[in-house]
């Protein structure tokens, strides 16, 4: 009977033991978490025990966990502030310190949104330096998912939540980096970036299986089988980047995304139309958080074939995606380097989007010029542009970025003056009857662009669909 009473002790014990609570990598040391929200904090317990959440800004919360252990909470949390501390328990606590509360923003995309701080090989980051020398901030918080392809959705992932100092700034992608150093500098808020990246991938890598097989296989002859998910390049098989670098930190608390991709998908621009904004619907409708703002980069020039198409494609997706806002890197491109290397401002042209739209600040001038309309007449070709502020500017340089064709499908290098209310007049004189108009539409060229009076850069575009 004694041996019975200790066997059952040893048990108790053993199961007690298995009490304390677990929680992903992105619950951790030095984390951030959105502000004036309620944010949802999941993990395992013990099967069918009750978690108490408590915050020590005063607010606490309880779940239980199910029959396979998995449980999940939502907390209160209150204006921007701390560090506080996190703790979890269902019998033995957990304790997350030196957490902030602020404002958290995920920044996916491929490459050119991986790049850290310290580069590339033989591929820098303009004046890094002089940015890691300043850059150490408490307030600024740094997690990194670690690279994971997964054939089906996981919940674990591999990172951790850092201060910004010159040593984790290095490591951080730095357009997510010079984004929230920005938004911090001019709102004063805490900022918190989540990095979820992966070199050379396609947008339909980070699509759930779900949407792609149910809603665009059949019209769009994406893949449909097991089978049609396998290919050469792992990071080219659909959905394995949503399954195991998205999935795991879907619902964490953000205020929204910033996005650079696309070099991948240039081979497809009209898919790409379809696919890009489904991607953002689809996480939109995940995360549960309504269309949070979503901000993305319209790619840079590069010689290589359809760069033009595909950043016509991204232009045109802010009409497709609500809440969305694309930063024009027209003017930062490099003929011979497909990342280039003005990251600084990268970051602050997707930053000014959420500092005016996101965060209301008024006076600041977010968005360049837009291709509104064309009419032709006489000979002339009379294009309109939106978002021109006070005008249109080429720095009193000639602009040269302009073709014009008529119905024979020849494109020359059109004469443009700068008109009024928004407008440049273009002609050539071999085009008598204009009937398309192109604007920056190579790959890579050595144009004068064409910026409004905040300095940004129009975004190039196409009339005709030859």
């Amino acid at each position: 009977m004694r041996k019975i009473s200790m066997l059952c002790c040893c048990l108790a014990l053993t199961f007690f033991c298995k009490a304390e609570v677990k929680v992903p990598a992105i619950f951790g040391d030095n984390m951030m978490l959105q502000q004036e929200s309620k944010v949802k904090i999941w993990g395992t317990a013990t099967p069918n025990s009750k978690v108490s959440i408590k915050g020590s800004w005063g607010k606490s919360a309880t779940a239980t966990a199910d029959k396979d252990g998995k449980w999940t909470g939502h907390l209160e949390t209150p204006k921007a502030g701390g560090p506080y501390t996190l703790s979890l328990s269902d019998g033995k606590a957990l304790n997350i310190k030196n957490v902030l509360i602020g404002e958290v923003w995920l920044c996916g995309g491929q490459s050119n949104m991986e790049m850290p701080v310290k580069g590339f090989a033989n591929q820098p980051v303009a004046n890094a330096n002089e940015y890691l020398l300043q850059g150490k901030n408490a307030k600024i918080r740094l997690f990194t998912v670690k690279r994971n392809l997964q054939s089906y959705p996981v919940d674990t992932l591999g990172g951790a939540w850092f201060e910004a100092t010159a040593e984790s700034i290095n490591e951080f992608s730095a357009t997510g980096y010079f984004f929230g150093l920005r938004v911090h500098q001019v709102t004063g808020l805490p900022v918190g970036l989540i990095s979820s990246n992966f070199g050379g991938s396609p947008v339909e890598a980070w699509i759930s299986r779900e949407i792609l097989t149910r809603d665009y296989a059949k019209n769009h002859k994406l893949p449909a089988s097991a089978a049609d998910f396998l290919k050469p390049k792992p990071h080219y098989t659909p959905s394995v980047l949503f399954n195991g670098m998205i999935n795991p930190i879907m619902g964490y608390g953000i205020r929204g995304a910033i996005w650079y991709q696309g070099e991948s998908n240039v081979s497809d621009c009209a898919l790409y139309e379809k696919t890009f904004p489904a991607m953002v619907a689809d996480w939109r409708s995940r995360w549960g958080i309504g269309d949070f703002p979503f901000y993305y980069c319209q790619i840079a020039p590069y010689s290589r074939a359809f760069f033009p198409e595909m950043r016509d494609v991204q232009r045109r997706c802010m009409n497709l995606i609500p809440n969305s806002g694309m930063a024009c890197l027209l003017d930062l491109g490099e003929e011979l380097c497909i990342h280039p290397s003005q990251k600084k401002t990268t970051g602050d042209r997707l930053a000014v989007w959420a500092l005016a739209k996101t965060y209301g600040i008024p006076g600041i001038t977010c968005c360049g010029p837009l291709f509104e309309k064309v009419s032709f007449e006489s000979g002339k070709a009379t294009v309109k542009f939106s978002n021109v502020g006070t005008g249109l500017t080429a720095y009193n340089k000639p602009i040269n970025s302009f073709e014009i064709a008529d119905s024979d499908k020849i494109f020359y290098p059109a004469a443009a003056v700068l008109g009024k209310d928004g407008t440049v007049v273009l002609t050539h004189p071999a085009v008598k009857t204009p009937v398309a108009v192109r604007y920056a539409f190579k790959a890579y060229a050595d144009y004068n662009f064409l910026y409004n009076t905040a300095g940004l850069p129009a975004a190039s575009f196409r009339t005709d669909n030859w």
